[in-house]
């Protein structure tokens, strides 16, 4: 996963996850990775869903399962792969929930301290909506990839895809001012970590700022406009996509500005516009509801 499909660490701590569950679960029923039948990856499927996991985790965990099993087949570790055979697991298809426009100007109207972390706030939020970029991926940002006259940002991908997403005038000025003013404020004495020194956004140790660091950041001005139980960082993300849609983007820039290798993954906002589109509709028209 990691040498020869180069897979993020996240994805590998997923992968990690879900195979350590799957063989603690052969160990209790007495069998292991060379014994293992199609029917005994069903009972392992049942008891997942018995136990109450979503859809889309046992989907997901099978899919590492079924990884495994073709690299043992591959290394000759057994002659035949007992996945071929089994069902895949049905996930019911979701549709993204982005807030409103106005919902995100009084999100990025509640960062607004003038602090050094009040500033990395605002610029780290400014530039999720802007770019539509993953919290890994504004997190994983050095100072080299930003491109500060010309408003672009490189961005690393799933995979270690690497694309180029420009940046309006309003996120450039945050992400200036924090850079300008406030990130010499959490320069440590002496830099901890290798690479950290080069990181974007820091922490008020003056560390390279962490994935779970930038969630509590999201949260944190979600609480405070009453957005809390609908805001994470995808949301951002979501929101991007569903605007810039709404305004007029082709498919396909929205799809290479977000990463998806499929247009089929990005297809999936163009339902949110079109039945926010249905909803106004409704709402404006006088004779939308009349038999």
């Amino acid at each position: 996963m990691a040498t020869e499909r180069g897979r993020a660490g996240n994805t590998l701590a997923a992968y990690r996850r879900d195979l350590g569950s799957y063989c603690t679960w052969l160990t209790s029923g007495g069998l292991d990775l060379s014994g293992v039948r199609a029917g005994d990856l069903d009972r392992f499927v049942h008891a997942r869903r018995a136990g109450g996991a979503a859809p889309a985790s046992i989907a997901r965990q099978l899919a590492a399962v079924r990884m495994l099993h073709r690299f043992l087949v591959e290394e000759g570790v057994r002659s035949d792969d007992p996945t071929a055979d089994v069902e895949g697991v049905r996930v019911p298809a979701g549709i993204p929930h982005p807030l409103t426009e106005e919902e995100v100007e009084r999100l990025l109207a509640a960062a607004s301290g003038a602090d050094a972390a009040g500033l990395r706030d605002r610029a780290l939020l400014e530039l999720l909506y802007a770019t539509g970029a993953r919290i890994s991926e504004a997190c994983g940002l050095s100072l080299d990839d930003l491109d500060r006259p010309d408003r672009l940002v490189r961005l690393f991908g799933k995979g270690a895809k690497e694309r180029i997403v420009p940046y309006g005038r309003v996120a450039a000025a945050a992400v200036d001012e924090w850079l300008t003013r406030g990130r010499d404020q959490l320069v440590p004495l002496r830099w901890a970590r290798r690479g950290d020194q080069q990181a974007v956004f820091l922490n008020t140790r003056g560390a390279r700022l962490s994935r779970q660091a930038a969630w509590a950041v999201v949260r944190k001005y979600g609480e405070r406009v009453g957005l809390a139980d609908r805001l994470s960082p995808h949301v951002l993300r979501h929101s991007c996509a569903t605007h810039l849609l709404d305004h007029g983007a082709d498919l396909r820039i929205v799809q290479e500005m977000l990463g998806h290798a499929s247009i089929s993954t990005t297809q999936v906002y163009t339902k949110v516009s079109q039945e926010r589109l249905w909803q106004v509709y409704r709402q404006a028209h006088p004779r939308a509801e009349q038999r």
